[in-house]
């Protein structure tokens, strides 16, 4: 099954529990937060403290995209916030096995997150632990950038590690994605799907979820009849 996180990065937050709301009632499966320390990457978002306040705005499960050094330190604090999964970077901890214990046992289902540089092989080892592999289809930081074209051989490659080590981690996929590409992604083995730009950058965010969300569908369901 193919589901959708609405991105939060893109949203308006002068307006951000109704376009959380708005999008689902439209069929999103998750909300997904993106946490930047303005060191691992160029940038500075949002904290424990806006999770919180999500998770009184939503039933639905909050993905934290942990884009930050030393992500153990925060782990914690965002599961006890209301993140239901949390996913960190390889480059981050020294200890990465180490980290999805912790993020385990605070609760939350774990991911792991590669960036469009990162081997395949830096995950290779945890893959049997892990709930889900976030691979990003853009350099981690902004929202609103293009998604880059070798992404579909590595998440075809990402697809295959998994099958071949009997692992049950979903694949998801953040950076690029909208309707001119969607159908691709998942025919590439992609399972859930973020969206920032391509929803909340449009004037009506529900909409857009839904049409992203049928031509998702249609192409889930084609693959599932080969």
């Amino acid at each position: 099954m193919v589901e959708i996180a609405p991105s939060i990065l893109s949203a308006d937050f002068t307006r951000l529990g109704e376009q959380i709301a708005a999008v689902e009632r439209a069929g999103a499966s998750y909300i997904h937060v993106d946490v930047m320390d303005g060191h691992f990457v160029p940038n500075l978002t949002v904290g424990p403290f806006i999770v919180e306040w999500m998770r009184r705005a939503t039933k639905l499960p909050i993905d934290a995209h942990l884009m930050i050094e030393e992500p153990d330190d925060f782990i914690g604090a965002f599961a006890k916030s209301g993140a239901n999964m949390i996913s960190v970077h390889p480059e981050t901890t020294y200890h990465l096995h180490r980290t999805i214990n912790y993020i385990r046992q605070s609760g939350c289902q774990a991911g792991v997150v590669l960036n469009p540089a990162t081997p395949l092989a830096m995950i290779e080892e945890v893959l049997a632990e892990v709930d889900y592999v976030l691979l990003m289809s853009v350099n981690p930081g902004f929202g609103g950038q293009k998604f880059i074209p070798s992404s579909f051989d590595k998440l075809r490659r990402l697809r295959e590690l998994i099958r071949s080590r009997g692992a049950r981690a979903r694949i998801e996929i953040d950076g690029g994605i909208g309707l001119d590409n969607i159908a691709d992604v998942v025919r590439a083995g992609a399972e859930i799907l973020v969206a920032g730009s391509a929803i909340f950058g449009a004037s009506d965010p529900a909409e857009s979820l839904q049409k992203l969300l049928r031509a998702a569908s249609i192409e889930s369901s084609g693959a599932a009849m080969v």
